[in-house]
């Protein structure tokens, strides 16, 4: 309703994305200055600035905007920013004689205005449209509601307001990530099946598959049931022996699920911090694969689980499978255990003895990440984190980031900064949009200089794959990508981990053109795509790697994706690659990744240069990387190669999308001309040198234009 209480809803304007109504554009530095500014061709006495500003607690104010005269209608005022790092949100109200108000406002809701203002005033509230926001506002009746335990309506806007000084790791901004399951990439070259089975003897409830292709375990053993125990022995140097596949992918940065030793096989249930898992080839595997990687110049980043440990695991030892006594025996009979402190147990009113763990899974105990030995164990000069970077890793990937204290991620941030010489990567999964993240009654300190240098783009996948799908527009898809760029620092945003697919969601080929989810784990693992559904996937992948690669951040590949490998949720989004037995429309989808993976590689302005929407509606998308005059990227660096590359894009099944561009790729005209899907979509870079030229579109297809 509120967006039409107006008569004339263009009588005020603010649109926080443009120059004339705020500068400097999206999130800012601690201490610096912005320029607001309102346009209000109405009678009111006053325009008053509301704003509210901070993370753990938030200081209300007011400032008075000031009449600008050179600018007819025009109101501004200038705002510092806080001296610490945090969230502001602002708004407008509109203040005057209760008639003047009245009038902006539609007869209907006159009501409304008597009933909660007082009789010789009235306020009328201009606050941030959420729905289709492209940065306006709308009228409210009443203020925002920005508090954490408030409910988000209405809408303020919002300035990120990060650490002066904040940085990330250059090699990180725009790279190619490529994301692997340890367990079911690659097998080494002196791969044992009696060795596999030798080494995970210790563990009966594991299971051990002799074939590579055969189908992921939904069972488990009769007597323990699934525990996501199998085991298929793909080991760090499988993964070091295809190097030179990861490099014609044009690979810059490999992350890997955990690694640690662990009863199951993601390994998200750590048994050993200091122990790589002796089925990937321990510690002596982990010094071969760290070494290739240097000499082949990838990096990687390690998964670091803090929040929990195993409950079979050198540190609970629940089951006492380690010779030391553990947290859990040290509770249960008194045995003195090095690791005591570091989880919560008490016993319940039958005597049980009950522990805290991560969602209620008991296999998962929770961390007391508080406690300083711990925290000594993880973080300190020799600690498990500094020994990662020290045996090569390039950062660390923190596994649920939003169960771990504030206070423990800075200081995690600090380590991996001091081990790497200021170059490590801090990355966190977050799921929901980082910079108002709220978990644990805060709003929390994730994307302001502090703690993370990135976090996982959940965000981008979800917009990318609605409009792939059809489920949104293009226009859309543009609108929610600029509200992700006006609120994330450009730090941040430069190495944000733009990825389509993860071990924790379904894979993307399965989301774009597979069934609706069936639910169970037995009915998943029915279902198969129908040709038709492979060849609408692989079209609809193609253009999410194009997409991909030139949206700035760092397109991040599951291993596999680029095959078009299917799957819904674990453990079938977790199958093996299928080396050598890829099927002739999965080659060819190999094949277009690799080619635009490669225009990454090549051309500067795709790591840094700005980014331009173009045109965005219904079906068709244009947008372009583009550097300055000069040939300067977003951070200044002069970059060779062309100044600009556009990715056009035409979702449509049925109409072929015509674009008419100038000498300057700028683009002149569109066009729909009826054509037919032709079952494989034609993905694909053009190189022109034309003076005026013409670019042609098939349905379900893409194409990176670059002007040489």
């Amino acid at each position: 309703m509120t967006s039409l209480i107006a008569k004339n809803t263009d009588c005020v304007v603010h649109c926080s994305r443009l120059a004339e109504y705020r500068f400097p554009f999206g999130a800012q530095k601690t201490g610096g200055y912005v320029d607001l500014y309102i346009d209000a061709s109405v009678s009111v006495d006053e325009i008053v600035l509301c704003y509210a500003y901070g993370l753990y607690g938030l200081s209300y104010n007011e400032l008075r905007c000031k009449k600008i005269e050179s600018v007819p209608n025009r109101y501004g005022c200038r705002l510092r920013m806080p001296a610490e790092p945090g969230l502001l949100f602002y708004w407008f109200c509109l203040r005057g004689k209760h008639s003047d108000i009245e009038s902006i406002v539609d007869p209907q809701y006159h009501e409304l205005l008597y009933r909660k203002h007082e009789e010789d005033r009235a306020y009328l509230y201009y606050v941030a449209s959420w729905d289709g926001d492209d940065g306006k506002g709308k009228f409210a009746f009443s203020a925002p509601k920005v508090g954490v335990d408030e409910e988000k309506y209405p809408h303020a806007f919002q300035i990120t307001v990060y650490e002066e000084g904040f940085t990330t790791p250059d090699w990180m901004k725009g790279a190619v990530m490529y994301q692997i399951f340890p367990d079911r990439f690659a097998r080494g070259s002196d791969f044992s099946f009696e060795k596999m089975e030798s080494t995970g003897k210790d563990r009966p409830e594991r299971i051990f598959h002799e074939d590579w292709y055969e189908d992921v375990d939904i069972d488990g053993k009769p007597e323990t049931g699934y525990l996501a125990c199998d085991f298929y022995g793909g080991t760090l140097k499988g993964i070091a022996e295809k190097v030179d596949y990861l490099k014609s992918l044009n690979v810059d940065v490999l992350y890997m699920n955990p690694i640690c030793e662990a009863r199951s096989n993601h390994r998200y249930d750590t048994a050993d911090y200091l122990n790589v898992d002796p089925i990937l080839g321990g510690k002596e595997g982990y010094k071969c694969f760290s070494s290739i990687m240097k000499e082949s110049g990838i990096r990687y980043i390690v998964d670091g689980v803090f929040s929990h440990t195993g409950a079979d695991s050198r540190y609970f030892n629940k089951y006492g499978r380690y010779e030391a006594p553990g947290a859990y025996s040290a509770f249960t009979e008194g045995k003195n255990s090095d690791y005591s402190s570091w989880y919560a147990f008490r016993r319940d009113e039958n005597g049980n003895v009950v522990y805290d763990s991560w969602w209620g899974f008991p296999e998962l105990p929770n961390t007391k990440e508080d406690d300083l030995s711990y925290r000594d164990y993880i973080l300190g000069p020799e600690g498990v984190v500094a020994s990662w970077i020290r045996g090569g890793a390039s950062g660390v990937r923190l596994d649920v980031s939003d169960e771990l204290p504030d206070s423990f991620l800075r200081e995690m941030r600090s380590c991996v900064k001091k081990a790497s010489s200021g170059d490590g990567l801090v990355l966190g999964e977050v799921w929901e949009e980082v910079t108002t993240k709220i978990s644990y009654g805060s709003y929390r300190d994730f994307a302001f200089g502090r703690t993370h240098d990135t976090v996982m783009g959940y965000p981008f996948r979800e917009a990318l794959l609605s409009f792939l799908r059809g489920d949104t527009s293009a226009r859309t898809w543009s609108l929610t990508m600029e509200k992700y760029r006006e609120n994330l620092p450009d730090q941040m945003f430069y190495c944000m981990m733009n990825l389509i697919s993860s071990h924790d969601v379904p894979r993307a080929i399965t989301m774009l053109a597979g069934p609706p989810d069936p639910g169970s784990r037995e009915e998943q693992k029915k279902i198969q795509l129908t040709k038709h559904m492979k060849n609408r996937g692989a079209a609809l992948m193609k253009m999410a790697f194009a997409l991909q690669m030139v949206y700035p951040g760092c397109p991040c590949t599951y291993y596999g994706d680029e095959i078009g490998m299917d799957g819904f949720r674990d453990p079938f989004n977790r199958r093996t690659y299928p080396w050598g037995k890829e099927s002739e429309w999965q080659k060819d989808m190999l094949s277009a990744f690799r080619n635009l993976s490669e225009l990454r590689r090549k051309y500067e302005v795709l790591r840094c240069g700005d980014v331009e929407m173009i045109h965005a509606d219904g079906d068709d998308l244009i947008f372009g990387r583009i550097l300055d005059e000069q040939g300067k990227d977003h951070f200044g660096k002069v970059c060779e190669g062309p100044k600009k590359i556009l990715c056009i894009m035409n979702r449509s099944d049925k109409m072929r999308l015509s674009v008419r561009l100038d000498e300057d790729s700028n683009v002149v005209s569109t066009e729909h001309i009826p054509d037919v899907f032709s079952g494989s979509g034609e993905t694909k870079c053009v190189l022109s040198s034309t003076q005026q030229g013409r670019v042609e579109v098939r349905p379900l297809s893409a194409i990176v234009y670059v002007q040489v």
